[in-house]
């Protein structure tokens, strides 16, 4: 888990970086940020959303780059406030909120060999 709950933060960016048996590998993802949008997408250890911008993070995609597609199952979900945890979703899709000015506080991702 990445960010915090119950403390009314905002994520304003975030770098994923695989370990274990993965640690070579990359996921790619990107950030819908306040005032911005959806920005590029990003990949291993790079940084999805702004720095030194105050501007909430709002959603974020992740996907798994084609080669790891075939062997593990990617899942992940956020935490908004005033919602709480959301639904997990899949491989590429949506977690958190466009379009209602609702910050990100947390995000839990998970990677499964089929």
């Amino acid at each position: 888990t990445a960010g915090t709950t119950g403390q009314s933060l905002r994520v304003e960016a975030l770098k994923i970086n695989l370990t274990g048996p993965l640690k070579d590998k990359e996921l790619l993802y990107r950030a819908h940020v306040q005032n911005i949008g959806w920005m590029d997408w990003t990949k291993g250890g790079e940084v999805a959303g702004t720095t030194g911008q105050a501007l909430r993070m709002e959603a974020i995609e992740i996907k798994l780059p084609e080669e790891l597609a075939k062997d593990y199952d990617l899942t992940y979900r956020a935490h908004v406030a005033g919602i709480g945890w959301m639904n997990w979703v899949h491989d590429g899709e949506l977690a958190g909120t466009t379009g209602k000015a609702l910050r990100l506080e947390a995000i839990e991702i998970k990677i499964d060999a089929r």
